[in-house]
């Protein structure tokens, strides 16, 4: 099945309004990646409270520029640690953002104006300022144990702001990159 095949026709309801998430097939679920790369952002967990920090240093196999990973069919090899975002983890990860396609069909809610299957543009999920394009680098760039100096709120550098973007959109700033 061809992206474009499940794009919106006008005819059909959209599968990610008819279907749950455990009745999609591959080529949907792969779809309902908006292309964000925010589950590509380096998280730290607090060994003591188990609290998950995201921070704007993203994986090295991501493309921060096209927020695509470099190497998608051999993503597990080439990083051990990369996590598959699955029904079960879309469910339970806690740090997933709030705007996430997967998130938000497994709450029975539909996707964001600027979702590439709503929109019809990949580039839309940028132009809203959703995407780490305008404030991640590659961890490849900070040594390991100053990772920390790169934690972010929750939702990203804007904080909730993403969320009020929900149905248009927005005129974002752009946060300067830290420097090491």
């Amino acid at each position: 099945m061809e992206e474009q095949d499940l794009m919106l026709d006008g005819n059909d309801p959209p599968f990610w309004r008819t279907k749950t998430l455990e009745q999609m097939n591959r080529d949907e679920w792969e779809a309902l990646c908006d292309g964000c790369g925010r589950c590509c952002l380096v998280k730290l967990e607090d060994e003591d409270t188990a609290e998950v920090y995201l921070t704007r240093l993203s994986c090295a196999q991501l493309d921060v520029r096209t927020c695509r990973c470099k190497d998608y069919p051999n993503r597990f090899k080439k990083m051990p640690d990369c996590l598959e975002i699955d029904i079960a983890r879309a469910r339970e990860l806690s740090w997933l953002p709030k705007t996430c396609a997967y998130r938000l069909v497994g709450e029975g809610q539909d996707l964001m104006w600027w979702h590439p299957l709503v929109s019809g543009s990949p580039d839309t999920v940028h132009q809203a300022g959703v995407s780490v394009r305008s404030f991640a680098m590659s961890e490849r760039r900070v040594k390991e144990e100053n990772y920390w100096k790169y934690i972010i709120p929750d939702d990203g550098p804007e904080g909730d702001g993403i969320e009020k973007n929900r149905h248009r959109p927005r005129a974002g700033q752009i946060p300067s990159e830290p420097t090491e």
